[in-house]
């Protein structure tokens, strides 16, 4: 009967242990999880040789073309973006002095916005645009169908670079933000 005491008393101090060291589970927490992704992307790449510049002559445009930007064109995505950054990154070995015009248009072909660009001869530059909080409103890209980028000449067509291969070479790149939840 001792024993039955005892046994009794230690399955109760068990059980009484067991309960008091837990705490009810709170499973609607995953209601306050915020999960926020970047995506990094390349955008387009521009490479022109200064040969292709000169034969274009001065004031002119050596590099013309339309790149589709389809990034947002779900609902569910383009309502989910917080924010971007565009970098652009331009080298110019040649001799000339380059404007590069980048042109964000919707579907309907209209004009969004506009960035431009111009570089010196033998230079290097990078530019990083935000969009969203601090930035370019973030409806720009949401709405964005493609990009229109124009390459131009702003110097002579003769003077020729002392670099081994002189080119202007463009590089874009962008990184986004979204919520998911």
């Amino acid at each position: 009967m001792k024993r039955l005491c005892y046994s009794i008393f230690l399955a109760i101090g068990f059980i009484f242990f067991v309960v008091s060291c837990t705490e009810e589970q709170d499973f609607d927490q995953i209601d306050d999880l915020r999960v926020t992704p970047t995506l990094a992307s390349g955008l387009f790449y521009l490479e022109s040789d200064e040969e292709t510049i000169n034969a274009a002559g001065p004031l002119n445009s050596f590099y013309f073309q339309e790149v589709n930007f389809d990034a947002f064109n779900e609902q569910y995505v383009a309502e989910r973006l917080l924010e971007g950054v565009i970098t652009y990154e331009m080298d110019n070995t040649t001799s000339k002095e380059l404007q590069i015009i980048i042109e964000f248009l919707d579907d309907a072909g209209q004009l969004l916005d506009t960035e431009l660009f111009t570089i010196e001869a033998n230079s290097s530059e990078t530019w990083d645009i935000p969009y969203g909080p601090g930035g370019k409103s973030i409806d720009i890209l949401t709405n964005t169908s493609s990009l229109r980028i124009t390459a131009n000449n702003l110097s002579d067509s003769i003077s020729v670079s002392s670099a081994e291969d002189p080119k202007i070479i463009l590089r874009s790149g962008a990184q986004f933000v979204f919520q998911l939840q």
